[in-house]
């Protein structure tokens, strides 16, 4: 994993973004081996960060070495891209991508979060949103609809 907690805000700041994103690009040649695009700056990034420079170009790939990415060990990739390209080629156009800083029902992982985040509300409340849609898919099984308000926070319907 490359950069801290938080949100992806900037081109170059080698943070992986958090949040909820679609693959939007399929990249069989990838210098990393497989590659799956996001949607990455999604409508919430577009208005939470650097509005002249957001970054983009986040893949999911091979080669498990990043800067910024979602690196993989290459049969992981394989496994994923193989299953993403399954689901699109049976008529699937959406294929949901959830990036979360930790797994929310692991005490330290939590425990870290808390201390990390504890003298920045801002992504506190980012934490809190995201962490509300990790909860629902442990309790429900399916994926929650989120939606985002004029002020790019995810809101959980």
């Amino acid at each position: 994993m490359a950069g801290a907690i938080g949100p992806k805000r900037m081109q170059g700041d080698y943070q992986v973004p958090e949040g909820f994103y679609y693959i939007n690009e399929f990249n069989p040649n990838s210098s990393y081996h497989l590659s799956l695009g996001i949607n990455y700056p999604n409508a919430s990034d577009k208005v939470l960060s650097d509005s002249a420079n957001p970054g983009g170009d986040i893949y999911i790939h091979g080669n498990c070495v990043t800067i910024g990415c979602i690196p993989l060990q290459n049969d992981q990739i394989e496994e994923l891209y193989i299953l993403a390209a399954e689901a699109k080629n049976q008529g699937q156009d959406f294929i949901p991508v959830h990036i979360f800083p930790i797994r929310f029902n692991n005490r330290k992982s939590f425990e870290y979060l808390a201390k990390t985040t504890k003298d920045n509300q801002d992504l506190q409340r980012f934490a809190i949103k995201i962490k509300e849609v990790f909860d629902y898919f442990e309790e429900k099984k399916r994926l929650p609809l989120i939606s985002i308000n004029k002020k790019g926070d995810y809101i959980v319907m």
